[in-house]
């Protein structure tokens, strides 16, 4: 698969991690992807893809592209046998100041372009998209159209400096030091997480923790799952277990199978960091 990536120039560097442009036939017809402390934007160019988020038990068509807001469980994606899309790895809060609703109303239920932005304005991007000189033009584009469309967001700065406290101690820290750090309640600081990341703190620092912590892990050799635990301020063996069952129905032996399958069967490929073959 061909994966081009761009970061884009200030202010959008504040929200967004990258942007990028995915081409090629994919490791598997379906992928899982665990939960992590970050959203989404796809603008599709090729055939519909499928996504089944969070508890839904049907998988729901996406033509025009979609908006993932940080989800709190893993979530289906299904390929086409190629695939094209440009897209957006925005941070926790980044989609905040691009979105006509709150950002709870998407929780673990993505949208299109066109519930987003109006079927006109999807329409205009993809044709503009697809008809742009290559990938680096194509990102340029997609930059533009995300200046442009900035808008200020009341709340912002507390969100992003307390997720930034969360990101920096991998989630492990108490929910009453964030808002006690920030000057507010903890209500009015849950209240400002839904609407602009779409779940609460003490949401995002779990599935922080639970990024990290599988994120730092080398697969390639056994795995001491205790020891996992125990370093990322679990509890317990248990807990860590529990938690990872909670967010992709695996357990830890599980787990490690799957990634392993991936790495041994598609090695180097662009999407074998995070998510897993669902098949």
């Amino acid at each position: 698969m061909e994966y081009v990536s761009r970061v884009p120039r200030p202010p959008l560097d504040g929200l967004i991690d990258d942007l990028y442009y995915l081409e090629g036939t994919p490791p598997y017809a379906r992928l899982m992807l665990p939960p992590v402390p970050a959203a989404l934007l796809i603008v599709n160019l090729g055939p519909p893809f499928h996504i089944r988020a969070g508890v839904d038990l049907e998988a729901t068509e996406y033509a025009d592209g979609c908006v993932v807001t940080v989800p709190t469980r893993a979530w289906e994606f299904s390929y086409p046998p190629r695939t094209r899309s440009v897209g957006v790895h925005f941070k926790a809060w980044g989609t905040a100041p691009f979105l006509p609703m709150p950002a709870a109303e998407l929780c673990d239920h993505p949208v299109t372009i066109e519930q987003a932005w109006g079927r006109p304005a999807a329409v205009e991007l993809q044709d503009r998209l697809a008809t742009a000189d290559g990938p680096h033009a194509m990102l340029r584009l997609l930059e533009d159209e995300l200046r442009r469309r900035l808008c200020e967001t009341p709340g912002l700065g507390l969100v992003r400096h307390t997720t930034s406290v969360i990101e920096a101690t991998g989630g492990a820290v108490p929910i009453g030091d964030l808002s006690a750090a920030a000057g507010v309640s903890n209500t009015h600081l849950a209240q400002r997480f839904k609407e602009l990341v779409g779940v609460t703190p003490k949401r995002l620092a779990r599935i922080q923790r639970f990024a990290t912590t599988l994120l730092a892990l080398d697969f390639a050799g056994p795995v001491d799952w205790a020891e996992v635990a125990g370093a990322a301020g679990y509890f317990d063996q248990a807990h860590f277990g529990h938690e990872l069952r909670a967010f992709t129905g695996l357990t830890p032996t599980r787990y490690a199978e799957v990634r392993r399958q991936f790495l041994r069967e598609h090695p180097g490929n662009v999407l074998d960091s995070w998510p897993l073959p669902a098949d």
